[in-house]
Order: structure tokens, then C-alpha cells, then sequence
């Protein structure tokens, strides 16, 4: 399927002519005002895939129509909620810790890669750890009889759910046997808690209170979505109950992970549903007058918290915490008003867009580790996360001037240096430097795998958070900060970069993978993407070390200045445009096998800023093939922004709104980014993305036209207000 650009058969008029000048003396955007526009609702029925979410970062509780988990398993998930699964049959630590995969030749050297090994350990080394459904909560109805109903979403009347994304509170209103129930949700900022509220006669009749559930979790499937761990093994696992006068903790053991739960807030009583599950019924105490409103606490943390623990914090404590930590969330970073004046129609749905994915990025994707592809909904790829994406995830905070919520997870390459040092040089047997994994999991440990082994482009990821961090706080405390890391990642660069004597060229590969993954890796040699890259990468490392005061080694500078040039394609009528890699067959513009995935092509001149050896011209002209020829309904999530990112970057400004808002690139009603026939829904690479590119046509890049403010947006039809937010490379 070929795609043309929608400014090609748009009509003129669709545009009508407004200003991007900004003028300093208006008044500040009101940011409450366009938050709360694109307040989610949701009537009567239950998405069957995507929860409206509470959450801090490092942990998210999902819901369904009730704001609650009362009719499906969403998941409650935590940066720190991992298990290990037991060993396969008849295997050992020792066999783990001793296994070996396949020695491949990379130019004489040869190369111990973790794949080709035993099937059943690098199953089990793929799927361990997993990251784990920590528990479900929802509503638990009574008959006057005091007999527990089994109550469907039918059963509800007039039932509506509102998220109020100013202060991350969840509220579902309905009707049960005719009597009004209002819920509340919300998480806290700082602690892994969430605080309910239910107010409803039926609670005064104690016919109404709360259920939580456990379930068994394991790493056998690669995607567990959109619901996470199995409900129907309790023989697998354990849970047991201790009570005190104003509180409960559950204990939860899966194999040799245990986690806990917590519950305070109003007298309550808890009794477990039946010895053969691990649900436990929440009710409130009688005793005089009960109340109509029913408050608790429930956190949720690790082994590691020991009994005795600090106790949660107080259902009102929580409902305050969520509200102040939303509006310093909406008020102390970057925004972007293109509602304001903008005549285009399409404002609205990139608004709303952009509010969503702020609101669900800062939900899932703020912790301390890389998110995965999935945030805290469900699980990808066992829950592991992917240091390539690390880039789409997380690149947009620094856009936006989020550095309180990227410092958390860029500290990961320093924290990581140690495995990815170990990478390289124990395992793989390079003479220095470190090389950054693929799939990992929160020890660093890479993932076996054929493609998690070969693939490079996250190599230089790290010199540009680090070059993003030194232009947001240009010191030498930040130069000394990453030193390290910059060293060592540069250090393995410069020894990939195989010398290649016969041309006089340094050159990347074989073996590799490329972006796309769709190559032959013995066969690439010098993909385009990854020598522009490559380029980028040591010129932030040498100028780095010139920040320092410190001798630049001496081999970054001549692997930078000694890359192979991109290759090209000359066509028939001898137009050049780039090739995916040196030596691709000339057809390969009109081969499927390499025009149906993540077109790195364009992010040459776009993604990336110019780098030594780049024709634009010919970035120009690779950028409008890769329009008409590439099979863009194959593309997917970030795909589709680094489109945008080019087509802004190279002057296309009409088509850099077609491509943020193409039929192939959706959202769903709260914003959760469409997975597509290739991963599961959520995608969450396509909210980063699509940040970042908006933060870059917003704000504009270095190099863009002086004086014109929102570079990357139309002339016409769109009025762009920017506050707080930083230029992009």
C-alpha cells in the first residue's frame, strides 16, 4: 500500500492564514483551562483493552467503568514488581550462570553473543524476571440477606467515569438496585498507594465495600496484554493476612518473590472469599451509624519492606498529594497552546493528543528505570524494557523541561555501566568501552536473542541525554557527571568502527542489525542511519571531553573523521537519495522486504540534525521517496513522528501535520496510543515520539530559520504559543 501526503489532495482552502508571531506582552497560557477540555469520559460501557490509569511513574493502577477493577483484571503495576519463574526441569543456577551461546567472526575477532545457546535457558533468561500484576481492588456488592452478588457491567444504570487530568482523580457515578454510588481514585505522587472514596447509601446498609485479588504471574508468553498474570492457579502461589485494630497487611509470595499489600483508612473488616482463592472481601465495620462514604488506602510494595514498615499514607493525605502534584506537573514544565487562534481543524485532535499523552506519559513513564513499551498497563516482551526505545520513551522530557522526572531514569547508564562494560569486553572480548544492551531488565543484563545482540543504533543514546542535560545545566558538575559514561560509550564506538584497509575507511558492521531489524546482518555493512548517527555520537564525545579540559583520545576523532560516507542510489534518471546500507540491491526502493518497517531513512535529516557528510538535497529527495514508495501501513508508533520530524525539519511543514495525525498513527478515546497488528495496545513509543516532535516544531532546533517562531508548524491555519519548553539538537 503507497500513501501520498494529505497536503497533496487537501484542498487549498483548509487552511486559512493566521500568525505564528508570539507576542511577549500577552497573557500567560491558561493551562487549566486546556487541560481540563480534554478530560476523559467514558458511559456505560468498558474498554476492553485500555484502562483509564492513576499513577505516579513508577506505578499506575488501571481501571475499568467503576474506576476500580470490578469487572476486568486491569493491572496494578510497579518499576520494582519483578519475579523470577523457577528454572526449567533439571536445570541449576550453574547452568544459567555458565551459559554460553554462538562465537560469530566480525573481522577476524571472534565474538561470543548471547544467542544459539540451549533452548530452555535462553527461554528462561528471556522471561526472567517478569514484571508482575501486584494485585487487583474493586467493588464488592451485598444483599440485604448479606449474600455476595455476582454483579455484571450490566447490572449498573446510568454509569459514567470521568478522569480530571488537573488533578489525576478518577470518578465513576451510577446506579445499583436504584441507589446512587459515586467512586474516587487517585495514587500518590511520592508512595506506591492509591486512596478510594465510595459514597452511597448502600454503604450506610453495608451492602457495599471492596474486594482485593492476587494473581499467579509468569514469563512464558512474550506479551501479556492487555490483562497481566493468571487467575484460575491459586495452588501456585501463597497469600496470608495479618490484621491490627486500624490496618491489614497481605503478604503475597510467587516462587521466591514476595510482595506486600496494605490497607488502612476507615474500620474495616477482611475476610478471605474462599480457602481456595487469594481474593479477600473489604468491609466496612458496623457499629453505630455507619457512614455513607467508605475511605481507604492500599499500597502496594516489594519483599524488601519488611513488617512494621511505615505505614501508607491517609486517604485524605493521598487525595491532597494528587491534587498538588498534578498542578505542579501542569504549571512548573512546557507547554504547548495551539488552540488559541490556530483556523486548522485538526488543532483540536493534536491538543488533545498532546494533553493526553503529557497526562499518561508522567503516569507510566516516570520512574527509575527505562518504561517498557506498554508503561504500566501490561506486559511487553515479558515487561522487560528495550534501551533502543529509551530514546522514543523518554528523549521528549528534556523538550518539555521535565528534568525532575528524566533524571530519575537517565541515571540508568550509570547505574548500567558496570553490566555493559562487562558486555563488552569480558563476554564479547573488545579491548575497551561499554556496549549498551537491547533487552534488558533492571540489572542490565541482556536479553539472548539473535537481534538483541546485533542491533547498535541505542549505542549512542546516552551522549545525547547527556548533551540534552549539559545545554539544561551547562556545568562542570554535569560534564564530571557523565564523564564516565560518555567515555565508555564512545570507547566502544570507536572499536566497533572496524578499519578497513583496503578502502581507507572505518566501517559499522557486518555483523549488525539496523533499525528496522528487517536486514541480513552478516551482509550490512554501513548503514546510513547508523554512520550519521555514529558521527553525532563522537562529536559529542570529543566535545565533551574538550569541555573537560581533557585530552580527546585520539581514536574517536579519526573513527569520526574516517566513517565510510552514506551510501546512495542513483536511479535511472540519476536522482541520489540514500540507501538503507553500502551495497543494498538497487531495487530495494521497490522491495517490500525493505520498505515495511521503521523508515530510518528520513530520520537523517529530521530525527538527527545535520552531520558531516550530509547532502540536504539529498535528504530531501530520500525524504519524498520514502513517502511515495514506503508501505506506511506497516508503520507504526514512532514511525510516524519521525516522519513528521523530517518533513518539519526539511521545510515540508504541511506535510509534518499530515504525518502526526496520519490514519495510520491513532489514539483512542483516552489517549492511549494504538498498538496495531504488531504489539499490543498501548505503544506508548508513539506518545514519546509524538511529544517530542511536537516540542521540536514548537520550539524549533538549532539551525532553524531566524526569527520565525514554531518552525516545524504551517504558516497558515496554525497559531502556536510556547511556554517552557527547550530547542532540540
Amino acid at each position: 500500500m503507497l500513501w501520498l501526503p494529505l497536503a497533496i489532495i487537501l484542498p487549498l482552502h483548509s487552511y486559512s492564514q493566521s500568525t505564528t508571531r508570539h507576542d511577549a506582552l500577552e497573557r500567560p497560557i491558561d493551562r487549566r483551562t486546556l487541560v481540563t477540555r480534554f478530560n476523559p469520559t467514558r458511559q456505560d460501557t468498558i474498554s476492553a483493552t485500555t484502562p483509564m490509569q492513576v499513577g505516579n511513574g513508577n506505578f499506575a493502577f488501571g481501571s475499568d467503568i467503576t474506576s476500580l477493577q470490578t469487572f476486568l483484571p486491569f493491572a496494578t503495576m510497579a518499576a520494582w514488581g519483578w519475579k523470577n519463574d523457577s528454572l526449567p526441569e533439571g536445570r541449576t543456577h550453574t547452568d544459567v550462570d555458565g551459559y554460553q551461546g554462538v562465537k560469530w567472526d566480525n573481522h577476524g575477532r571472534l565474538v561470543q553473543y548471547d544467542f544459539g545457546g540451549p533452548p530452555d535457558i535462553e527461554a528462561w533468561l528471556r522471561g526472567s524476571p517478569n514484571r508482575v500484576n501486584l494485585g487487583r481492588v474493586g467493588l464488592r456488592f451485598w444483599s440485604k440477606e448479606n449474600v455476595v452478588l455476582n454483579v455484571t457491567e450490566g447490572d449498573l444504570q446510568s454509569a459514567k467515569q470521568t478522569l480530571d487530568l488537573w488533578t489525576g482523580t478518577l470518578t465513576s457515578r451510577f446506579k445499583f438496585q436504584e441507589e446512587e454510588v459515586r467512586v474516587r481514585v487517585v495514587s500518590d505522587f511520592e508512595t506506591d498507594t492509591i486512596a478510594f472514596e465510595i459514597q452511597s447509601e448502600l454503604v450506610r446498609d453495608g451492602r457495599l465495600g471492596l474486594f482485593v485479588d492476587f494473581p499467579w504471574c509468569e514469563g512464558k508468553e512474550k506479551f501479556s496484554a492487555p490483562f497481566v498474570g493468571l487467575w484460575h492457579v491459586p495452588e501456585k502461589h501463597t497469600t496470608n493476612i495479618t490484621l491490627t485494630s486500624l490496618s491489614a497487611r497481605i503478604a503475597h509470595r510467587m516462587e521466591d518473590s514476595l510482595f506486600y499489600t496494605d490497607i488502612l483508612g476507615d474500620k474495616f473488616s477482611v475476610v478471605r472469599h474462599s480457602p481456595t482463592n487469594h481474593m479477600y472481601d473489604i468491609r466496612p465495620l458496623e457499629g453505630g451509624r455507619r457512614p455513607p462514604t467508605f475511605s481507604l488506602s492500599v499500597s502496594f510494595s516489594s519483599g524488601s519492606s519488611a513488617p512494621g514498615s511505615k505505614p501508607p499514607p491517609s486517604p485524605s493525605r493521598i487525595f491532597a498529594a494528587s491534587k498538588e502534584g498534578w498542578e505542579r506537573f501542569w504549571t512548573g514544565s512546557g507547554f504547548v497552546d495551539l488552540l488559541t487562534g490556530s483556523t486548522d481543524p485538526r488543532a483540536e485532535e493534536l491538543q488533545r493528543r498532546i494533553v493526553l499523552s503529557r497526562y499518561l506519559m508522567r503516569v507510566n513513564e516516570a520512574g527509575d528505570t527505562p518504561p517498557q513499551e506498554s508503561g504500566l498497563v501490561n506486559n511487553g516482551w515479558f515487561g522487560k524494557f528495550h534501551m533502543e526505545m529509551y530514546f522514543w520513551h523518554s528523549a521528549h522530557w528534556a523538550l518539555w523541561n521535565d528534568w525532575d522526572v528524566l533524571h530519575r531514569s537517565s541515571s540508568i547508564y550509570s547505574r548500567f555501566l558496570p553490566a555493559a562494560t562487562a558486555l563488552a569486553q569480558t563476554q564479547q572480548g573488545w579491548a575497551k568501552g561499554a556496549r549498551w544492551p537491547k533487552m534488558a531488565d533492571p540489572s542490565g543484563r541482556s536479553s539472548p536473542g539473535e537481534i538483541n545482540n546485533l542491533l547498535i543504533w541505542q549505542q549512542p543514546h546516552p551522549l545525547i541525554f547527556a548533551a540534552y542535560e549539559h545545554r539544561a545545566f551547562p556545568n562542570k558538575a554535569t560534564l564530571r557527571k557523565w564523564r564516565g559514561v560518555v567515555k565508555a560509550t564512545a570507547d566502544w564506538m570507536s572499536e566497533f568502527a572496524w578499519n578497513n584497509e583496503t578502502t581507507g575507511r572505518y566501517d559499522l558492521g557486518p555483523p549488525m542489525y539496523v533499525v528496522s531489524e528487517d536486514t541480513s546482518p552478516n551482509s550490512t555493512v554501513n548503514p546510513a542511519f547508523e554512520l550519521a548517527y555514529w558521527r553525532l555520537g563522537l562529536e559529542i564525545a570529543e566535545d565533551w571531553f574538550e569541555k573537560l579540559g581533557e585530552p580527546v583520545p585520539r581514536q574517536w576523532t579519526r573513527v569520526r573523521q574516517g566513517l565510510a560516507p552514506l551510501p546512495v542510489d542513483k536511479d535511472q534518471q540519476g536522482e541520489l537519495t540514500y540507501s538503507v546500507y553500502e551495497g543494498i540491491e538497487q531495487a530495494f526502493w521497490t522491495d517490500s522486504k525493505y520498505t515495511s518497517d521503521h523508515p530510518a531513512l528520513v530520520g537523517l535529516h529530521g530525527w538527527l540534525p545535520p552531520t558531516e557528510g550530509l547532502d540536504l538535497s539529498v535528504a530531501q529527495k530520500t525524504a519524498r521517496k520514502v513517502w511515495s514508495h514506503w508501505n506506511t501501513s506497516n508503520c507504526w508508533g514512532w514511525d510516524f513522528p519521525m516522519l513528521a520530524m523530517s518533513a518539519a525539519r526539511n521545510g515540508f511543514h504541511s506535510e509534518a501535520i499530515d504525518f502526526l495525525l496520519h490514519r495510520e498513527f491513532q489514539f483512542d478515546d483516552i489517549g492511549m496510543p494504538i498498538g496495531g497488528t504488531r504489539v499490543p495496545t498501548p505503544y506508548f513509543p508513539g506518545s514519546g515520539s509524538l511529544l517530542y516532535a511536537v516540542g521540536m516544531m514548537a520550539k524549533g532546533w538549532d539551525g532553524n530559520p531566524e526569527g520565525r517562531i514554531a518552525p516545524g508548524f504551517p504558516a497558515y491555519g496554525w497559531r502556536v504559543r510556547v511556554e517552557g519548553l527547550s530547542r532540540a539538537l
